[in-house]
């Protein structure tokens, strides 16, 4: 695909851009900044965001993405909870802290176990449902947010690494699709996380010391 075909698509998608796409996007955008910020709002905000995509994904063939979503909608309640929760001082039970050699592993498994269970699972629905799926480039986007959600809701640092290749891989992915502006959104979210994972480093740096 020449550049000229992709700046084709690019207008010709952002024409048809739904304001659910629209509402989804900036939702999911704050909800980042809060994240960056440590702020629960990133829960509540956050819901507004995997809710439409749920819809979105399904309706453009991308399971996958839409399972992540509904997972996302899942643990944003669960994070909720956790990052409000107090001990019996009435203290933050969290801190943003580093992963430890057994969370590294744990979450490499993790990883691995939600990419080949989607990817088998999308071989066998692009034959019957969704010939549109693009079985590893959906596992690995949504395998990848999988274990970066599950960190958030421990506020570990390493999330953001988890995110950063969700977001990656997100953008080419649904340029594809013809969710041009959820693309864009996609990249500006890469930016995001660069700036988040310098945030939390920082944040447990001090906690650390």
């Amino acid at each position: 695909m020449t550049a000229v075909e992709i700046w084709q698509q690019f207008v010709e998608g952002m024409k048809h851009t739904t304001w659910p796409e629209y509402i989804a996007v900036f939702a999911g955008i704050a909800s980042v900044w809060f994240s960056r910020k440590e702020n629960v709002l990133v829960y509540p905000v956050g819901l507004i965001n995997t809710v439409i995509y749920i819809w979105l994904s399904y309706k453009n063939h991308l399971p996958g993405e839409a399972s992540v979503n509904f997972y996302y909608t899942v643990m944003s309640i669960y994070g909720w909870y956790m990052w409000l929760k107090k001990n019996n001082q009435h203290e933050k039970v969290l801190h943003v802290t580093w992963s430890g050699k057994k969370m590294w592993a744990n979450q490499v498994l993790f990883f691995l176990f939600f990419y080949l269970s989607i990817f088998y699972s999308l071989v066998y629905l692009k034959d019957n449902f969704f010939e549109g799926a693009i079985p590893w480039a959906d596992a690995f986007a949504s395998a990848t947010a999988f274990t970066g959600m599950w960190l958030m809701t421990r506020k570990k640092v390493e999330s953001w690494y988890w995110w950063l290749a969700t977001n990656i891989a997100s953008i080419p992915l649904y340029f594809v699709k013809g969710l041009v502006f959820t693309s864009v959104y996609y990249l500006i979210l890469l930016v995001m996380a660069v700036f988040g994972l310098l945030e939390w480093k920082k944040r447990a740096k001090q906690k650390h010391a």
